[in-house]
């Protein structure tokens, strides 16, 4: 079992190295930028805008402390339960074999723990909710994509290994999903007490997709200027 671990951990190690050593000063930017929790706050904006839109007030509420639950459910899993189990230092951590290897972006090196990852957690838990609620083709493509590339980047900063990113992704998914279930029963109850229409499809999501690409080409446009 010990020779399967480390086996593991050896691949987990490469694959960090190789991808975290495909670098540039235009991706440093991008990657640094990208990584960050204010600068989706326009987008974040948009997806209350589209509950509120879509839903009368009581049920937009029920869906956004679910959303709060489920970011909520990642952290303590993975920061608060997990981390401290398995104790596995971050890339990047000095105290780390392979510190020296691993490429530093502005001198960020993390915590101290890293698996599983919480960023992960937190962008595929919200990805899987966005779209178990609104079903939407271009919605699910696009939120996907940007939990997948808000990932790659702790992979390109060197704050995580791959292993600790998938594991994240699948902790904040599960729960994303389990959440979802238990208050969508809640929602629906609570339209028939409103008597809202909760079963009309929902409108406007597109407003989510373009706020995220915009803000995304706004981080594009600000590496190629810095890089």
């Amino acid at each position: 079992m010990n020779e399967i671990i480390q086996s593991l951990s050896n691949i987990d190690t490469n694959i960090l190295l190789f991808f975290n050593g495909i670098h540039s000063p235009f991706w440093d930017y991008f990657m640094s930028a990208f990584t960050g929790k204010v600068i989706w706050i326009p987008m974040y904006a948009t997806i209350l805008y589209v509950l509120l839109k879509n839903f009368h007030w009581k049920v937009a509420l029920c869906y956004v402390v679910a959303i709060a639950l489920t970011i909520t459910f990642g952290d303590q899993m993975c920061n608060s339960l997990i981390r401290p189990l398995v104790g596995r230092l971050r890339p990047s951590n000095p105290e780390n074999p392979i510190a020296d290897l691993v490429y530093i972006v502005n001198g960020r090196h993390g915590g101290g723990f890293g698996f599983p990852s919480c960023h992960a957690a937190n962008s595929f838990g919200l990805a899987i909710f966005l779209i178990c609620l609104f079903r939407k083709r271009w919605l699910s493509i696009f939120i996907v994509l940007w939990a997948f590339t808000n990932s790659y980047t702790r992979l390109y900063l060197g704050l995580h290994y791959p292993g600790d990113l998938l594991v994240g992704a699948i902790i904040g998914g599960f729960g994303a999903w389990i959440i979802y279930l238990i208050f969508h029963k809640l929602a629906i109850h609570l339209d028939s007490v409103t008597q809202s229409s909760n079963t009309k499809k929902t409108k406007q999501t597109e407003i989510i997709t373009y706020a995220g690409l915009l803000t995304t080409l706004g981080i594009i446009i600000y590496s190629i200027v810095q890089g």
